[in-house]
């Protein structure tokens, strides 16, 4: 048992068989009441801080560079944050209304032995995602080294670490050991860590956005700029895709959001705080996001849009000694002022990297993990191994180019967590009306025992019609049936409600009852 104290609070309402349970440990445990002092503030700042991150800002900027504009890209974001909102309050539910997190929530539907599939594939993405946000905070870091020590950008010659230039590895490694150290503190220095986060991040985004339009003498062209899409057929071909990237970019929280409501003091604090939260959030920050560039694009007028929306190379260009392209002198002449913005700037960055890394990309593969060997493996030690995983994926291919981050990466994933989301809420919702044993759900013998055959056939048929448009996308294979590209747009939608589907009608034939 790896929280002892939670542990015991936690066996005090328990049958006296979970102590002994190879199911149990203190970091799988219901909270006790007691214990839940998650506010309304406090869900709503877990989502500030998440959704202030660079891969928001990226994916909101990027959408004018496909050819939307402002408001088809604003659309476009939050339609996508209200729907995937929508299983996200489904399935916190139970979260607090049990105190469990999410592979033990998982052990109903799957079973405490086929649990561990949806917890092992929703781990694998979030350490893809860990990977993720400890590069672009370490390319921010490495942007700070770099004012006040030039010739670090040239450390180690041409030389490269599996595509990762010398200086951006040294980085890397610096930021990952960060963000370990803090998983370390565990769950209560997470939770002080996001309340403080949330203001800090915001503060310093209004302040690149005054900056941007002030030095840009308004808000640039691009919000001017009318949409190059000439038909609604034409527009479709790329709203479906990125609104299916904009679900799957929170899917992975739709899944675990019981780890964190399980700490929740009631159904309202949870349900507000993130209906507050959420979709607010992303589309203030989105719209900073493609304000900043528009701005930008005005100031740096020989810079390529791609790089503009990236705000680690803009804060480059901010800070350096050279002039950036087009202009005849460095954007802020003085040194010390380019060192005191670039320190300001990178402490932002790191503050919003490293506030959604631990919460969306930690805590539940670490808990996915201790899931394996609950009696071996602690929230910490999981924690561990989501990072080195991590470092294993080479986050920085999955962020090589536009078409590999959403195709591959965001629809991707989607694919997979989609029928497990579908899965989870027939479950609790459909087959169980939000009634769970508990006890059960830690017993290797009781009523969730084993491996539930119908999750898995559903899980399996939710996959399959995405797997040919997903090796495709990948470079698998070089062409597939035009119908499988044609669905594998749709992939968290059709995956979702394939397994949402089968999962119902095979648990109300194999109970024999009316679910």
């Amino acid at each position: 048992m790896h929280d002892p104290t939670l542990a015991k609070e936690a066996l005090a309402s328990l049958p006296p068989d979970i102590a002994d349970s190879p199911l149990f440990n203190g970091d799988l445990a219901p909270v006790p009441q007691a214990r839940r002092n998650w506010n309304t503030y406090a869900f709503a700042a877990l989502w500030i801080s998440m959704a202030h991150c660079i891969p928001t800002y990226n994916y909101a900027a990027s959408l004018l560079d496909v050819g939307m504009n402002w408001w088809q890209a604003l659309l476009t974001i939050g339609l996508g944050n209200v729907i995937v909102l929508i299983p996200i309050l489904l399935n916190a539910h139970p979260g607090t209304k049990y105190g469990i997190p999410f592979p033990v929530l998982a052990r109903s539907s799957f079973g405490t032995r086929g649990a561990n599939v949806p917890a092992v594939l929703r781990a694998l993405v979030a350490c893809g995602w860990f990977g993720i946000q400890t590069f672009i905070g370490g390319e921010a870091v490495k942007t700070f080294v770099i004012v006040i020590w030039p010739d670090f950008a040239t450390l180690g010659g041409g030389a490269s670490i599996a595509g990762l230039s010398i200086p951006s590895a040294i980085t890397f490694m610096a930021f990952w050991f960060l963000n370990i150290f803090i998983i370390f503190k565990g769950m209560n220095a997470v939770r002080v860590f996001e309340n403080w986060a949330a203001p800090i991040v915001l503060i310093m985004a209004a302040w690149l956005l005054w900056w941007a339009v002030s030095r840009a003498g308004g808000v640039g062209p691009l919000l001017s700029e009318p949409s190059r899409f000439d038909s609604v057929g034409a527009f479709w071909k790329v709203f479906i895709p990125q609104l299916t990237a904009m679900i799957g970019f929170w899917a992975t929280l739709s899944l675990n959001i019981p780890d964190f409501t399980r700490y929740g003091r009631g159904q309202r604090e949870q349900m507000v705080g993130q209906t507050l939260g959420l979709p607010t959030t992303m589309l203030a920050f989105s719209m900073m996001g493609v304000i900043i560039t528009s701005a930008s694009a005005a100031i740096l007028k020989g810079t390529p849009l791609k790089d503009i929306w990236d705000p680690v190379h803009l804060l480059a260009q901010l800070t350096s000694a050279n002039a950036p392209p087009g202009l005849d002198a460095p954007l802020i002449a003085d040194a010390t002022t380019r060192w005191l913005v670039a320190a300001v700037s990178l402490f932002g960055i790191a503050i919003a990297t490293i506030s959604v890394n631990i919460a969306a990309n930690v805590v539940s593969p670490a808990n996915d993990f201790a899931n394996l060997a609950p009696r071996h493996i602690s929230f910490k030690m999981g924690g561990l191994i989501t990072g080195i995983v991590g470092i294993l994926m080479l986050p920085w291919k999955l962020m090589a180019s536009a078409g590999a981050y959403v195709f591959t990466w965001l629809i991707g994933y989607a694919a997979l967590l989609g029928p497990i989301a579908g899965i989870m809420i027939a479950d609790y919702w459909v087959v169980r009306k939000t009634e769970l044993d508990v006890p059960d759900l830690y017993r290797p013998n009781g009523r969730y025992a084993g491996t539930n055959p119908v999750a898995m056939v559903a899980l399996v048929v939710g996959i399959l019609p995405n797997v040919p448009g997903f090796i495709h996308a990948a470079g698998i294979v070089d062409s597939v049936p035009a119908i499988f590209d044609a669905l594998y747009v749709y992939s968290w939608f059709i995956g979702f409600a394939l397994a949402f589907g089968i999962y119902v009608v095979g648990m109300r034939s194999r109970l024999g009852r009316t679910a």
